[in-house]
């Protein structure tokens, strides 16, 4: 029996960086499961969108569609733009079994590379010193998304332990540069920000540039296309699509990633 159809489901960019992020986690699912039909689909800016992508695949004679949502800090999917899609795309083909997984974020297995980008920029900027950290989303229309992130954040500074403020770009609570600012406030003047962006944009590059300017030492890339997402995805994906069919997907294998604390970036 063939497995669904993967449609990942990221939003688009005029940056073409933003919409190359999702292809190559496209690739990286492919080199864990090569027999996966995998596509790659957009809800603004880039193309193809959802039901374009969709309208080629049941001229293929697909049946089985699951959209894995790449978003990092909409737990719940509270932006209108997925069940919109879902609902334009069942109106359209009516046959066809389609449906949403949990998005990627936020998974907290995706810390880790959230460190592994801090420690490239520390090591780039030749800073050996910590004395607080802000966590930077973009943040969510939902409450509870917001509070989940906030969630990861105290992890992720108990791990290190150092103080942390959660940022939030385009929602209720402090930006990134009231958050540097916060932690100024208080004494602290080695501050490093870890970005809980996907893609670069002019989102991420926004707050990365208010950072600095409020004192921040550092601000980490983007977490981009790296094992930990594409994992987290087909994880995602296998969920969703045990409720149209039984894949036979065994992930026993799949180990997390030993952790390492900021605090060797000088070593």
């Amino acid at each position: 029996m063939t497995a669904p159809t993967l449609v990942l489901l990221g939003y688009g960019s005029s940056d073409p960086r933003v919409a190359e992020v999702s292809r190559d986690i496209r690739s990286q699912i492919l080199e864990i499961r090569p027999e996966l039909d995998i596509h790659a689909a957009f809800l603004d800016h880039s193309t193809p969108n959802g039901l374009q992508v969709v309208n080629k695949l049941v001229r293929r004679g697909v049946t089985e569609v699951v959209f894995v949502p790449l978003l990092l800090s909409d737990a719940f999917q509270a932006h209108a733009e997925v069940p919109a899609l879902i609902a334009q795309v069942q109106a359209a083909h009516p046959e066809l079994q389609v449906l949403a997984s949990r998005p990627i974020g936020p998974e907290a297995q995706l810390l880790s590379v959230v460190d592994r980008r801090l420690r490239e920029e520390l090591r780039a900027r030749q800073v050996n010193e910590l004395d607080g950290l802000v966590f930077a989303a973009a943040g969510s229309t939902d409450q509870r998304s917001n509070a989940i992130v906030a969630r990861r954040a105290r992890q992720w500074a108990s791990h290190h332990k150092l103080p942390c403020v959660t940022a939030f770009a385009t929602s209720s609570g402090p930006t990134t540069a009231e958050a540097v600012r916060t932690l100024r406030a208080q004494g602290r003047r080695h501050i490093a920000v870890g970005s809980w962006f996907l893609a670069p944009g002019a989102l991420y590059a926004r707050q990365a540039e208010l950072a600095f300017d409020a004192g921040a030492v550092a601000v980490s890339a983007p977490l981009g296309a790296e094992p930990e997402i594409a994992e987290t995805a087909l994880t995602r994906y296998v969920v969703a699509a045990m409720d149209l069919v039984d894949l036979g997907l065994d992930l026993s294998d799949d180990e997390p990633l030993p952790a390492r604390h900021l605090s060797v970036v000088g070593a």
